[in-house]
């Protein structure tokens, strides 16, 4: 399989864009990030690494319907690519690799 450089929290929004397939844009990403794990999220850091992954070629993005609330402007939605799900089969495989490599005792610390 190919070698994927990912980084922890690009991982967590590329799993977070594919738990909340059809309705991931900058908001629901950021909420349920912060709701799921309890962890404070940037908006800039997201949008930095939402362009990242898009540059990558592991997202894509799509314009929504414009609304009044947002002025006009329309949400932008992310959808996980092909690329960007063997991505995050590819960690998924290599943590397990190495979950299952631990010995006992270490795991009975």
């Amino acid at each position: 399989m190919e070698n994927f450089k990912i980084g922890e929290f690009e991982e967590l929004v590329l799993l977070t864009v594919g738990i909340l397939h059809g309705n991931a844009y900058g908001v629901t990403i950021k909420d349920e990030i912060e709701e799921r794990l309890n962890r404070q999220v940037s908006v800039g850091a997201l949008q930095i690494t939402l362009r990242r992954l898009e540059n990558k070629g592991w997202l894509e993005s799509s314009h929504g319907e414009s609304s009044l609330p947002r002025r006009g402007r329309p949400k932008l939605f992310f959808t996980i690519t092909p690329y960007g799900k063997r991505a995050i089969e590819y960690t998924r495989q290599t943590r397990n690799e190495l979950w299952n490599a631990l010995p006992q005792f270490v795991l009975n610390l």
